[in-house]
């Protein structure tokens, strides 16, 4: 290919991409067919979605894809996806509450008819689905996973107070709201997209010093989060170092603690 058709096709998939299409080969086209005819499809996608594609769809062969593919026995996982999120993502989305009914760790159930839906959170360490909402009975901020809802509805909800409950959750949840600054060691500086890649489910902030030559990465996490982000410290290694964060830096020098002991290393001959 010659200079000149290089520019062109660059200029036309940049045109494509500002007017928010994307190109698609035939082979991709007739292999999203066959996902559509899945049964999940009609829980991944909205009715209307789901017409729609399989409408611009409907010259495309079918593939069968069974010979090709083979299923080996691996560990039962949970599903990403969940029923319930369609509907809690409209409520946010809309302002309205919700009723729903859970069971409890008592094996009994609870029901409200009023909860205000503030955030879906999936948690990467027990991979589950999250719903976070306002319980103004209690003045809290409950946490519950979807695969403990048995019922979920939408209702009307006074959009004065959505906001007020809302203001009242984000309040709670900065209150809880921890931070801690990694630095990269600089002879790692060409795995920082592995390192970023492993605080990925986090809210982040990097920042490059020149002089020192040093990416620092500001993460963001509840305190409950705190053991998560150790394991992925831990999992690191000597790439990277907790410059702030007082009970991290502590807990990761217990844990250096506890390994010179355990393989009957003297701590003070390594200081």
């Amino acid at each position: 290919m010659n200079p000149f058709e290089k520019i062109f096709n660059y200029q036309l998939l940049s045109r494509l991409q500002d007017g928010g299409a994307a190109m698609v080969t035939s082979h991709e086209r007739s292999w999203l067919k066959s996902m559509l005819a899945h049964p999940a499809a009609e829980e991944a996608f909205l009715p209307e979605t789901l017409d729609k594609l399989r409408d611009m769809l409907r010259e495309e062969p079918v593939v069968d894809w069974t010979p090709h593919l083979l299923h080996k026995a691996a560990s039962k996982e949970k599903m990403v996806y969940h029923p319930h999120i369609r509907t809690i993502r409209r409520a946010i989305h809309a302002c309205s509450a919700l009723r729903i009914a859970y069971s409890v760790k008592s094996g009994g159930s609870n029901a409200h008819e009023n909860a205000i839906p503030f955030k879906l959170e999936y948690s990467m360490v027990k991979r589950e689905w999250y719903l976070l909402w306002y319980d103004s009975r209690k003045s809290m901020l409950m946490n519950t996973r979807l695969s403990k809802l048995a019922e979920v509805s939408e209702k009307p909800c006074d959009p004065e107070r959505f906001a007020r409950c809302t203001a009242q959750a984000k309040a709670y949840l900065v209150s809880r709201r921890a931070e801690a600054v990694i630095a990269v060691v600089p002879a790692y500086n060409e795995e920082l997209s592995r390192i970023l890649y492993a605080f990925s489910c986090f809210e982040r902030e990097v920042s490059f010093d020149e002089e020192r030559d040093e990416y620092r990465i500001k993460l963001y996490f509840s305190l409950n989060e705190q053991e998560y982000v150790l394991s992925k410290a831990r999992f690191l290694g000597k790439r990277i170092r907790i410059v702030e964060n007082d009970r991290l830096i502590a807990r990761m020098k217990q844990t250096v603690s506890w390994a010179l002991q355990r393989y009957g290393v003297d701590k003070g001959a390594t200081e």
